[in-house]
């Protein structure tokens, strides 16, 4: 029988575990043998992708850096386009990662090729004038939030909820033996600079500098683990931390498992993004930081409108539920008090345990990532 071949693209961290899970569930669902190629991470090589670039390489935030590597980013797009012409796959299977990957279906849906994107480009953040652009360049858009679809209905794009991928992960999380983790004190904290290097750089300092202050104002009998998305982003926050003017001294890097870290932790401090989210739904009390370079926060001010929060958890439930330190906001000073709160203010952290369960329960009851796969696969049309 020959094979379905799959042009799958996934250009990030959190993309390539979403991009796994939907391999696995595609799997289960498709008689015959399929055949996944594309660009993404080390869970989607893991269920057996062919990747012509890793997420190690592409994952690229902000002007500047983009800039700075655009080279190379024309180069992989000319790359993936020819992939797409020589290969001729059934289906090209875009995954987040819209900057890149919406240009990617729009040529491949110009070419004849059935285009499906998993998870919505955030429209209700950057400008809404782009949603006729993404309806004309898809056959299909899977939407994890349960908001997502009324913003496509003037078009003829069919976007779907499939539920929130994070709520599986969470559950799988939970339901596993507790990790054995290297914390030494009381006080246990999570630190996640965030899955890119810039963010690393930018961020890591900052969280040391915090970490320092709220060990000195808890006797020393604080713990904190960092766990890193791969070993090349362990190995440069152990180089940033080796050469941050300020510390804590009982302090860990760990391959992985941002999950069982914050699920152990008390309190945590998280680059915005996808591991804010992943934080809610493991109940860790978590205060939002992020700093970019100037040039890309001033872009962003000027693009993102009517956007109260930044953090995903605080979109969702509409209101604050985990506080928010950007660019000069974000100090040691700020973070280390915030934090202090939740690991000695009882009251304070019931209130905000009970405002996570409140927002975790608007995502779904799980199972997304078998949803997303059975609306491929009628899509395709295969039995």
């Amino acid at each position: 029988m020959k094979p379905l071949r799959v042009l799958i693209c996934a250009g990030e961290v959190s993309g390539d575990m979403h991009a796994a899970a939907l391999m696995r569930s595609l799997r289960e669902r498709i008689a015959g043998p399929v055949e996944f190629r594309g660009f993404g991470g080390d869970a989607m090589r893991a269920e057996g992708a062919e990747l012509l670039y890793h997420t190690d390489r592409i994952a690229i935030m902000g002007i500047t850096p983009v800039i700075r590597e655009l080279p190379f980013l024309l180069g992989m797009i000319r790359h993936m386009k020819r992939e797409m012409l020589a290969w001729q796959p059934d289906l090209v299977l875009t995954v987040d990662y819209p900057g890149m990957n919406l240009r990617l279906a729009r040529f491949a849906h110009a070419h004849g090729l059935k285009t499906v994107h998993y998870i919505c480009p955030q429209v209700w953040a950057w400008h809404r004038g782009r949603i006729p652009k993404i309806a004309r360049m898809l056959d299909l858009l899977l939407c994890i939030f349960p908001f997502e679809p009324a913003l496509f209905q003037a078009t003829p794009l069919k976007a779907l909820f499939a539920g929130h991928p994070l709520v599986d992960r969470a559950a799988e999380t939970r339901a596993a033996p507790p990790a054995a983790l290297p914390w030494q004190g009381r006080h246990r904290v999570a630190l996640l600079p965030g899955s890119r290097a810039g963010e690393i750089t930018r961020i890591l300092p900052r969280l040391l500098a915090a970490a320092a202050l709220l060990e000195a104002r808890l006797d020393n009998d604080c713990s904190f683990i960092i766990p890193a998305p791969t070993p090349r982003m362990r190995a440069l926050g152990e180089a940033v931390a080796a050469a941050a003017p300020a510390r804590p001294q009982r302090l860990a890097f760990i391959d992985g498992q941002a999950r069982q870290v914050m699920l152990q932790a008390r309190a945590a401090a998280v680059a915005s993004g996808t591991a804010t989210l992943e934080a809610s739904l493991m109940r860790c009390p978590t205060v939002l930081v992020y700093a970019a370079s100037r040039v890309t926060y001033l872009a962003a001010r000027l693009l993102v409108k009517g956007v109260k929060h930044l953090g995903l958890a605080n979109i969702i439930a509409g209101q604050e539920v985990m506080p928010e330190l950007l660019q000069d906001d974000f100090t040691p000073e700020r973070l280390a008090d915030l934090l202090h709160r939740y690991l000695t203010d009882e009251p304070a952290r019931t209130a905000t345990l009970q405002a996570l369960d409140a927002t975790n329960a608007r995502l779904g009851a799980g199972n997304a990532s078998g949803r997303a796969a059975d609306l491929i696969v009628a899509e395709l049309g295969l039995p």
